[in-house]
């Protein structure tokens, strides 16, 4: 029997997807809407070539691992991503996980109850519970504020370890981090810089590696960690960084030992997306390309969206319930985002988080566009 169709509650999350379209739109309560809510920033999620790969990995290793890596889980498969993506970042190992979360999740093996963790205000919150389950000292610095992050190195207890966590891009405000600084910071102080690439690494760069690379600056990253549900087009994660390092988590880290192993299916997915994002550089293009397009139509309109320069566009409302009815106008025109509240963002920040793809084709973005006017006037958001 059919699960009933309900009407859209007022709040704006765990709306189910009836359909996903493979020109980027979705089917939500019956209605089929422009979806700009999405991290398939390069549209591979309904690519014929990752159904494809993820179908005769299934075919031919079945649905599931049934085990942990360490146990009786690992595939030759597994093996096969992690030696791609290493040469892919120009690290000399990596280590595929479940999920992204716990990609990010398993750099608690590598901090203690003595050490100091200094991060970004907006890091995700995996990170934060990566310290927090690691029982670290977290100090946080204001977003990109690099004299205070200087401050703060002086302050750590020479008695213990430090290390800097910060994203290449900001999943909320689609900001790039301050490489160059933090990394100048890293070496003077002599601590590690972890970056976490989830949503940089494939679309950010000549080359896809992300914010290291378009910076220049790939040797100056001690380890990477990624997310396989962004640019990738299906699931799972990876760390990348020295053998030595990446051989110690795969031993250590629990969350990695205890899981049971990425699928044949989004395993071969992410291969196949990898293949994609190395040799067809114009999709990355047309999605940065559609954001600045979306974002100058925004920005004209009078709405405040920052300084993104990515497919990230954060449309700021401020007041929590405000930016909740204008995700139910935009709904009701047809567009589908995400409201980002507390604790997501800071107390009095909330807003409605926009990200383009490149299967966003400009009648879509049109259509964006003309949602926001006439749901931002009605609301009295915009002039």
């Amino acid at each position: 029997m059919p699960a009933p169709r309900r009407r859209p509650a007022r709040h704006p999350y765990y709306h189910p997807a009836e359909e996903r379209l493979a020109d980027g739109r979705v089917r939500v309560h019956g209605r089929v809407l422009v979806s700009v809510g999405s991290n398939d920033y390069l549209g591979l999620s309904a690519d014929p070539r990752l159904k494809d790969a993820a179908c005769r990995a299934v075919r031919s290793l079945g649905t599931g691992t049934s085990g942990s890596r360490m146990a009786n889980g690992s595939l030759t498969l597994h093996e096969t991503l992690e030696g791609r993506l290493a040469a892919f970042l120009g690290q000399e190992s990596a280590m595929v996980t479940p999920t992204g979360f716990l990609a990010n999740l398993v750099l608690s093996a590598l901090v203690g109850p003595r050490d100091t963790v200094l991060a970004d205000q907006l890091i995700h919150a995996s990170l934060i519970d990566a310290v927090r389950l690691a029982r670290a000292r977290l100090r946080r610095y204001r977003h990109n504020d690099l004299d205070r992050l200087e401050h703060l190195l002086r302050e750590c207890d020479p008695a213990g370890g430090a290390l800097i966590l910060t994203e290449g891009m900001f999943s909320t405000t689609g900001t790039l981090c301050d490489l160059p600084g933090t990394a100048a910071l890293a070496r003077r102080h002599g601590v590690r810089l972890i970056l976490d690439g989830a949503h940089d690494i494939g679309l950010i760069g000549p080359g896809g590696r992300g914010a290291a690379e378009h910076y220049g600056l790939g040797s100056a990253v001690d380890l990477h960690t990624l997310a396989f549900s962004k640019c990738f087009g299906t699931t799972g994660g990876a760390v990348a960084g020295p053998e030595q390092i990446i051989l110690y988590l795969r031993h250590q880290a629990r969350s990695m030992v205890y899981s049971a192993a990425l699928s044949p299916a989004s395993t071969a997915a992410a291969l196949a997306a990898l293949d994609i994002i190395e040799h067809e550089p114009e999709r990355r293009h047309r999605a940065l390309a559609a954001a600045a397009r979306l974002r100058a139509d925004l920005t004209g309109m009078g709405y405040e969206t920052g300084d993104s320069p990515t497919t990230i566009i954060p449309v700021h409302v401020g007041d929590l319930v405000l930016c909740c009815r204008l995700w139910r106008e935009l709904f009701d025109e047809g567009v589908f985002t995400t409201a980002m509240v507390p604790p997501a963002v800071p107390d009095g920040q909330a807003l409605i988080r926009v990200s383009t793809t490149a299967l966003h084709t400009d009648p879509q973005l049109d259509q964006v566009a003309t949602a926001f006017a006439t749901a931002g006037r009605r609301l009295g958001l915009i002039p």
